[in-house]
């Protein structure tokens, strides 16, 4: 979740809104409220209902520009040219990255709100299942996995999503030690089975698909 640019006089109104409400989460927490973005922003509240609607459509805005940014990062961590052992250790940085640059962002996309009606804290899943369908990809074409690599892949891919979720999560709330000192942890827990496997003679990097441009 790369950290939001500061507020520029020629930036587009709703870029503007979508920098103050970032700040205000950062600072609030996922508990901010609509006034105290509107006062961030400079503006009343009833402007800022005129961008997003409410309160759900401000968090849909936010959850799509900070999803849309961990899932480009990952993706173009996968495509480095890297050896794999390298490569493991730097995807697995750049989500933790990601996640430490905007901690109280990430929250509100991973913990909801008690009642909280907009269901902001499972805004992450759908990059997280897309995350997984990536590292399956990689995994199917480029490490040699015999007879079952596309079963193995896809177990791979979604069991090491699901396990960097809960791991990123424990070490963002407790800190237990640095950055790289977790992404080596986590790296020694799925290298048995990946540096026993051999490269594909074909292995390729995953193709990434296009995606379709998002609405404004």
């Amino acid at each position: 979740m790369p950290p939001a640019a500061p507020t520029s006089p020629g930036e587009p109104r709703r870029e503007q809104l979508l920098n103050a409400a970032d700040r205000v989460v950062q600072r609030d927490g996922p508990g901010a409220s609509m006034n105290a973005i509107a006062a961030e922003a400079g503006i009343t509240k009833p402007i800022l209902y005129r961008h997003f609607g409410d309160r759900n459509g401000l968090i849909g805005a936010l959850t799509e520009r900070h999803t849309s940014g961990l899932l480009a990062a990952v993706r173009a961590a996968l495509s480095e040219p890297l050896e794999r052992r390298d490569r493991v250790e730097h995807v697995l940085d750049t989500y933790l990255a990601g996640i430490e640059a905007r901690p109280q962002v990430y929250r509100l996309l991973t913990h909801p709100e008690p009642g909280d009606p907009s269901g902001a804290g499972n805004a992450l899943a759908p990059a997280l299942r897309q995350i997984a369908e990536e590292i399956t990809r990689a995994v199917q074409s480029q490490v040699d996995l015999g007879a079952e690599r596309e079963l193995l892949a896809e177990a791979w891919g979604r069991g090491i999503t699901g396990m960097v979720l809960a791991a990123g999560d424990w070490w963002l709330e407790s800190r237990p030690c640095s950055r790289t000192r977790m992404v080596q942890a986590l790296a020694d827990l799925l290298w048995g089975r990946l540096a026993a496997a051999a490269d594909l003679p074909t292995a390729a990097l995953p193709t990434i698909p296009a995606e379709a441009p998002a609405a404004d």
